[in-house]
């Protein structure tokens, strides 16, 4: 079993890594970093995965790594999905080895089959449950949901990300979006870590040494069971009304008080 870090304390915004400001070109020989995306063009994933690729030329241009998002999996340093879960599912039994990052299937079951190279953007439907829970503790007749990202989501420089999607797109950003630019961006600031595009280390440092702020003013790592922990925004009438875990029902930094944790025996 994969065994991922302790969630740490919330912290500032860092949108680039602090040694990416010493760092030189002319240091390091050119990497090519090659990212799958494998599902609609037309949806919001893959638009918020080319914001994060946009984001990840900038930070690759200090280390010589050259980014590129392509439809053809073969030879990619990791897959981006934003498939239903059977079809999530075979991708990623059939490329052993690769990380395949699933941006938008909420299904329970994913989380607890735990297969060692799917690792989960998306919230679970236990998540999302968990933290409209948590909210109706203090706010019985609430009516809000529970929701990855908002367009409207303003503190840890959310407002900054949420602006330069907009530019680049004409659209608020929403889960789906947030999940393609947090995948690209979370693999970047591994690959620019490790100096490796080798899927291999790639996968293996996601799952034990990942710490990604994420917009979201904690650092976030994924757990055993392939979940990225994350805080939930609470929405009500397309308003960000408060974040979960709920101050007061959970430790606001215990992010494993939303959804499941562990892995399940598989038949």
């Amino acid at each position: 079993m994969f065994i991922s870090p302790t969630t740490p304390p919330r912290r500032t915004y860092r949108w680039l890594l602090p040694w990416l400001l010493a760092a030189s070109p002319l240091a390091h020989a050119q990497m090519e970093v090659r990212l799958a995306f494998v599902g609609e063009q037309s949806s919001s994933a893959y638009q918020g995965a080319h914001e994060g690729l946009a984001e990840a030329e900038i930070q690759g241009q200090f280390l010589g790594q050259h980014y590129t998002l392509v439809s053809e999996t073969a030879g990619a340093t990791a897959i981006l999905a934003a498939l239903p879960a059977a079809q999530l599912q075979a991708l990623a039994a059939s490329h052993p080895g690769v990380a395949v990052l699933n941006l938008t299937a909420q299904d329970d079951p994913l989380r607890t089959a735990c297969r060692a190279n799917l690792l989960h953007i998306a919230a679970s439907t236990q998540m999302l449950a968990d933290a409209r829970a948590q909210w109706q503790v203090g706010h019985p007749n609430s009516v809000a949901v529970a929701q990855v990202w908002h367009a409207g989501f303003e503190k840890y420089a959310a407002s900054q990300l949420n602006h330069r999607y907009t530019a680049l797109t004409g659209q608020p950003m929403d889960d789906a979006a947030w999940a393609g630019w947090a995948a690209v961006k979370l693999v970047s600031d591994m690959v620019a870590r490790a100096q490796s595009a080798a899927p291999v280390t790639l996968l293996d440092a996601l799952r034990t040494q990942l710490a990604f702020d994420g917009q979201k003013g904690i650092d976030l790592s994924f757990r055993a069971n392939g979940q990225l922990r994350q805080p939930l925004l609470i929405v009500e009438n397309n308003k960000v009304v408060g974040e979960a875990p709920v101050r007061g029902v959970a430790e606001a930094e215990n992010l494993d008080s939303l959804g499941l944790v562990q892995c399940l025996p598989q038949p």
